[in-house]
C-alpha cells in the first residue's frame, strides 16, 4: 500500500508541477559505479564521474542524456586506474568521452526503465536500465526543483572492445548510474 501511495502522489507531482520539465544534470551528484569480477577471486569495484547531461520528465515519461569522464575512472588503486585508463580497458586518450542517451523512459509504481544507448571506448551500443529509485522535490538547501534517480544494468565489456584479461577478469559489468539535477 504504502508504494502505491508513493507511486500516486510521485505521479501527481511529476504530472502537475514538474510535467515536461528538463533538469541539468549536477556532475557532483551524478556517477556512474561498476563491478567487475577479479580472477574469481574478489570484486573490484570503481567509479566514473559525470561531465554532466539533462533529463527532462513528462508524466510517465521522460529522456536522459548523461557524459561521463572515462579519466575520472577511480577504484581506489592508483596503478590499477592508471592501468584502466590505458588501451587495455577505456582507452582514455583516443576516447575522452563516454555517454548514456535514452530512446525513451517509462516510468511505473516499482521505479521504471530506460531505453538508451550507451557509447564507450568509441562504439555505441543499445543499454536497458532498471530505475531502482526515484524522487522529484524542493531540494532543502537551494530550495530549486530537485529529482534523481539511480539505475542497474550489466554490459559486457567486451561488447564494447575491452577483452583485456579475459576470461580471468569479468566480462560481464554490472553498472549503477545515479543521476541527480534541478531546474
Amino acid at each position: 500500500m504504502k508504494k502505491i501511495s508513493l507511486f500516486i502522489f510521485s505521479t501527481a507531482l511529476l504530472s502537475s508541477a514538474y510535467a515536461a520539465d528538463t533538469y541539468t544534470v549536477d556532475p557532483g551528484h551524478t556517477y556512474a559505479h561498476f563491478a567487475v569480477s577479479h580472477l574469481g577471486f574478489s570484486t573490484m569495484r570503481g567509479r566514473i564521474d559525470s561531465k554532466g547531461g539533462s533529463f527532462t520528465i513528462d508524466g510517465n515519461s521522460g529522456s536522459v542524456s548523461v557524459k561521463l569522464d572515462p579519466a575520472s575512472v577511480d577504484t581506489g588503486h592508483d596503478k590499477r586506474d592508471d592501468h584502466l585508463r590505458s588501451p587495455d580497458f577505456l582507452n582514455v586518450v583516443e576516447f575522452p568521452d563516454m555517454s548514456y542517451a535514452s530512446t525513451s523512459v517509462t516510468l511505473t509504481a516499482d521505479g521504471g526503465s530506460v531505453e538508451g544507448n550507451l557509447t564507450m571506448m568509441g562504439k555505441t551500443l543499445p543499454v536497458s536500465l532498471d530505475i531502482t529509485a526515484m524522487k522529484c522535490g524542493e531540494h532543502p538547501f537551494s530550495k530549486k526543483p530537485t529529482c534523481g534517480f539511480d539505475a542497474t544494468t550489466t554490459i559486457k565489456r567486451s561488447s564494447f572492445g575491452s577483452q583485456y584479461g579475459l576470461p580471468a577478469i569479468g566480462d560481464d559489468m554490472q553498472l549503477w548510474i545515479e543521476v541527480e539535477g534541478s531546474r
